[in-house]
């Protein structure tokens, strides 16, 4: 099982949206896909559709150490995607955690429940420095973290989510390695030199920092995302052909590209899925 944590000390950034495309394009190319909310604010949550709603979720996890499935995981109506809820309305884990002494590690010593059930983990994070957020990011096996093309964004980047990475540095003593930072410019308009010209920068700024990398991909701001989320669909459903007119990608696209970057092992599966409507999809895999 592959573990990502979608990150950023900033909120506002795309992480949530970020992480349910990515489930459910991963999803759609036949991984075995389970979404962690662990956002006080729990937007991924109400994300997708559920078919079946467990009765517990992050904070009986957490706190309470339950461990059976069929108590936390929830089926959504996207197949092979999985979520757990978050449900921590009093924000009363970070509290519970800071005085635990496995706090920060809790997480990854409970990812073996999961591990024979699933090809992928993504993990959404709350927009802010926390022992959760700390904690997710030493379960993880690589850290994502959506970034807008902004040189405020960058700065606030370095400072809140790069100290943070270093700070995680001394568990290395315990054989626990923090893991690489993917960084995703997000959100980029489809014609700005201005943006073109901070993209430039953006990658020169973090050319040097060690453990970290910008992806080629980037993902533009287009109004497919903000649309699939009211269908409660991820977004590769929604356009997969480029409008006409529209320089920018298609949202399917995109999302390809992303992924496979992000995880090569699985590009072969990614490349399968296609570009025609997946309700086409789904009746020609009805007739087989």
């Amino acid at each position: 099982m592959h573990v990502v944590s979608v990150v950023s000390t900033k909120g506002g950034v795309g992480k949530t949206t970020t992480v349910a495309n990515i489930g459910g394009l991963a999803a759609d190319a036949g991984l075995r896909v389970l979404l962690l909310d662990l956002d006080v604010q729990p937007t991924l949550s109400s994300y997708f559709e559920l078919d079946d709603r467990a009765p517990a979720g992050v904070y009986e996890l957490l706190a309470l150490n339950e461990q059976r499935l069929e108590q936390l995981i929830c089926r959504t109506a996207i197949h092979n995607l999985d979520v757990v809820l978050s449900n921590d309305e009093q924000g009363q884990l970070n509290t519970l955690l800071l005085h635990a002494p496995d706090g920060r590690l809790r997480l990854l010593n409970l990812l073996p429940i999961f591990r024979p059930h699933y090809d992928l983990l993504l993990i959404d994070t709350q927009g802010a420095r926390s022992v959760l957020l700390e904690m997710a990011i030493l379960a993880s096996d690589l850290a994502l973290s959506p970034v807008t093309p902004e040189i405020l964004a960058a700065r606030e980047l370095r400072r809140g989510t790069l100290k943070l990475l270093r700070d995680l540095s001394p568990y290395r003593h315990l054989g626990i390695e923090p893991p690489p930072l993917r960084l995703l410019i997000n959100r980029v308009p489809p014609v700005s030199a201005n943006a073109r010209l901070i993209k430039q920068t953006l990658r020169l700024v973090f050319k040097a920092e060690a453990g970290v990398h910008v992806l080629e991909t980037d993902i533009p701001a287009i109004e497919a995302y903000p649309r699939a989320a009211t269908q409660l669909l991820p977004v590769h459903r929604v356009e997969y052909r480029r409008p006409a007119g529209r320089q920018a990608p298609a949202a399917l696209e995109s999302m390809l590209t992303l992924a496979c970057e992000l995880f090569p092992q699985w590009k072969a599966k990614f490349e399968q899925v296609s570009i025609e409507p997946v309700s086409t999809q789904c009746r020609l895999r009805s007739k087989q």
